[in-house]
């Protein structure tokens, strides 16, 4: 029987959310190292499963490919307690999936691409970027504070989606020390998930 293919390239949050998301549910699946620094992700091959030229992309069971990050945690956690049956709460957990990539990865991701893979000084970055990744983190912290998880008191797709690049913010010149409840929660959501504390390498 064919099994789920995820392409994917392990130093990208976007990606490894969705490994996390198969992992804690269990589910075999062939993990494919596709390095976007390499330029894997532009051969013939690859842009012929998904235009775009981007991972994490995920190939079904049944050959159909699906690219985006959270779209492929929200199918592959169809109907698993990751996701919220109450209307208003899984309504929630869509809107920390949106704001996670409008609002938060474009600059807390960005920061850490550009200091970690490109080479530059956090110093350097743009100030107008590095005041966005604050501001990104402080909206999580001021959400997180007194509660536990981000939607309906457990563990869901919001916290695994938005965990990713949070926990890897000091690779961004980022500090979280401001931040007791975004650090609280980077910890119970590592715990979860089975992950341990995020150690750069």
């Amino acid at each position: 029987m064919s099994r789920i293919k995820v392409f994917g390239d392990s130093i990208s949050g976007n990606c490894l959310k969705v490994k996390w998301t198969l992992d804690r549910l269990g589910m075999a699946y062939d993990w494919i190292e596709t390095g976007v620094l390499n330029g894997e992700t532009r051969t013939e091959a690859f842009l012929a499963l998904n235009p775009a030229g981007q991972v994490p992309l995920a190939v079904l069971a049944n050959g159909r490919p699906l690219a985006q990050s959270n779209a492929i945690l929200v199918h592959m956690a169809e109907g698993t307690d990751l996701i919220p049956t109450h209307a208003y709460d899984r309504a929630k957990m869509f809107e920390w999936l949106f704001w996670e990539q409008y609002s938060h990865e474009p600059y807390v991701a960005v920061a850490r691409f550009q200091v970690r893979y490109l080479g530059r000084e956090a110093s350097d970055l743009d100030p107008k970027l590095v005041e966005r990744a604050y501001g990104a983190l402080a909206r999580l912290d001021d959400a997180l504070t007194g509660r536990d998880f981000l939607v309906g008191g457990r563990l869901t797709l919001a916290d695994i989606s938005l965990v990713a690049y949070s926990r890897m913010a000091s690779d961004g010149g980022l500090n979280l020390a401001a931040y007791p409840a975004l650090r609280a929660w980077i910890a119970r959501v590592e715990g979860a998930l089975d992950l341990g504390p995020y150690v750069p390498g």
